[in-house]
């Protein structure tokens, strides 16, 4: 297997499992944290987002959209049949990345930061946060699923 597959293999797989852990806060984590009330949800959603900062998470977070833009830079210019598959995971891959960093990030910031305690203050460190979050946590689970389907493409079909 060439290197440029190897890389495009890789890319799918990263992003692939990044694009899961989007989905599986859209349609289940997300409901179920909804369900409870204001300082259950703070207490919940802080706990997730002080334990999902690990090696795992932030080796998988930051590879994803490497490779995919690695792939992209090498398979774009290449003689593939598909090379624009390649482009546009790349291209979605960084987007899932930034709009993490510029959206998602901030939120958990502001959650972990905002002062709670009593119902008032509880509820509103969750009403600046859960919609605002959701909302950015489904954009980039569509942006981390059509590059996982891009770069899976290229790969399937640029042989």
């Amino acid at each position: 297997m060439p290197w440029l597959d190897k890389l495009a293999v890789l890319s799918v797989a990263l992003n692939g499992v990044l694009a899961g852990l989007y989905f599986a806060f859209t349609c289940a984590v997300s409901p179920a944290l909804g369900r409870l009330e204001d300082r259950s949800f703070v207490v919940a959603f802080r706990a997730i987002n002080a334990a999902i900062l690990n090696g795992w998470f932030l080796s998988v977070f930051f590879l994803a959209p490497l490779t995919a833009v690695a792939a992209a830079i090498w398979g774009g210019s290449t003689e593939r049949s598909f090379p624009w598959a390649l482009v546009a995971g790349g291209v979605l891959a960084a987007v899932t990345f930034i709009v993490t960093v510029a959206a998602n990030v901030p939120l958990n910031e502001g959650l972990a930061a905002a002062p709670s305690g009593s119902a008032a203050l509880d509820h509103a460190a969750r009403a600046a946060f859960e919609s605002a979050w959701n909302g950015w946590n489904l954009l980039r689970t569509l942006t981390g699923t059509a590059a996982t389907v891009c770069l899976a493409a290229a790969l399937a079909v640029g042989r």
